[in-house]
């Protein structure tokens, strides 16, 4: 990581946290939220940036489940579950991020997307049984587009039934502002994290329903990420 002073450091920490924040601020309706995918162009030429994270390092994307969310699962004999490396604990579940990267440009230049990047999380997920049915849901990925969502693959009794699906929409209008925890990882809370209309659809149809709602609220984010 190459940080050219303290300032661009405080930058690229706040910039590390939104665009780890699932997409946040890339959710509002201002262009100047700046926030998107590295293949996204701007109509101002491209500046030096500011500081460059080529490879995340680590750190996690934990939900909150909500009580409504839950409430749902059990009345359509849901039960959730975990996938590989992620873990449920306290009404809260975790996925370890495994790599990314993040290059963030001065916002005052009018440079667009300022902050540019993607984060991943291989090797967990979140799986949903009933009866003899289990959805698993995986392998998740960060796009903080407009709109910002989280793709990830589906399986269905461990039969993959689609790959790289808009599984959740992601809304950051409550995101908190940045903070550091005792390991000097940016921690960020606030975003909203709801069922997309693609995953709505798919697991009705899977588990023969009509219940499950585009928008359905999961839960709200704290993610960590490591900046150093």
């Amino acid at each position: 990581m190459s940080i050219r002073t303290a300032a661009a450091r405080t930058t690229l920490a706040a910039a590390l946290a939104v665009s780890a924040g699932l997409g946040l601020a890339a959710c509002g309706s201002s262009d100047d939220n700046g926030v998107a995918p590295a293949a996204a162009t701007s109509s101002t030429s491209r500046p030096d940036p500011v500081a460059t994270v080529p490879a995340v390092t680590g750190g996690s994307t934990a939900v909150a489940l909500d009580a409504g969310f839950t409430d749902a699962l059990t009345s359509l004999g849901l039960t959730p579950g975990t996938v590989g490396t992620a873990t449920l604990t306290g009404g809260s579940i975790s996925f370890p991020i495994t790599g990314g990267t993040v290059t963030v440009y001065d916002k005052a230049s009018g440079y667009r997307p300022w902050v540019q990047g993607v984060l991943f999380h291989e090797g967990s997920g979140l799986s949903l049984t009933a009866g003899g049915t289990t959805v698993e849901l995986s392998d998740f990925t960060i796009d903080p587009g407009k709109p910002a969502r989280l793709f990830g693959n589906v399986t269905v009794n461990g039969q993959l039934a689609a790959p790289s699906a808009p599984l959740f929409d992601l809304n950051g209008k409550d995101l908190g502002a940045p903070t550091q925890d005792a390991n000097g990882n940016t921690v960020l809370q606030g975003t909203q994290v709801k069922i997309s209309p693609e995953a709505a659809a798919l697991l009705d149809s899977t588990f023969k329903t009509d219940a499950v709602k585009g928008g359905l609220l999961v839960g709200t984010s704290t993610i960590s990420v490591q900046t150093k």
